[in-house]
């Protein structure tokens, strides 16, 4: 059995690749070709360009949210993720919490789970307060059916705040 999933992804530091400068759009871009080889029926939203949250001295991030079903469990799907951060260059044992990072992933929701252990939390322990995941997550949660709640997402967005959050560009085409 499939379970419908969001994920939240996140960029603000480029990265060298091949000789090649890739830079944060286009590591989402190739990152959500990555993830759809194990998650079916995606869709992602619009990139959204927003100022960082915690660790405010650093370049704004660019945001978005995909949704699909994964075949898996949870703790499969974290290491699968996991492994693409690290294609793009993420490196969680060298890196400032809430820092720079060339991509980030976050399991959102995973069906109507909740999980809570030292590696994994699940609805993401944040979600309520980053409006820089509420407003992607929003404008793709019609198209995943198996996800209910957006009343109750939808007043967590009044109260995060979205200051500074514009829309960057629209969807990746992923085929």
């Amino acid at each position: 059995m499939k379970n419908a999933v969001v994920l939240g992804l996140g960029s603000n530091a480029s990265l060298c690749r091949n000789g090649r400068m890739l830079e944060s759009v286009h590591i989402l871009e190739k990152a959500c070709r990555a993830l759809a080889l194990f998650i079916d029926d995606m869709h992602v939203s619009s990139v959204y360009e927003t100022p960082p949250m915690y660790v405010k001295e650093q370049k704004n991030f660019y945001n978005m949210a995909l949704c699909g079903f994964f075949g898996g469990d949870p703790f499969e799907l974290l290491q699968l993720t996991q492994k693409v951060e690290a294609e793009y260059g993420r490196d969680r044992l060298n890196e400032i919490r809430f820092g720079p990072r060339s991509l980030d992933i976050d399991i959102e929701l995973f069906a109507d789970m909740r999980i809570r252990t030292d590696s994994l939390e699940i609805p993401h322990p944040r979600l309520c307060e980053r409006a820089f995941v509420l407003i992607p997550m929003l404008e793709i949660l019609p198209l995943c059916a198996d996800i209910g709640n957006r009343a109750f997402y939808e007043n967590c967005l009044k109260s995060a705040d979205g200051s500074g959050i514009k829309k960057f560009c629209g969807p990746f085409k992923i085929t």
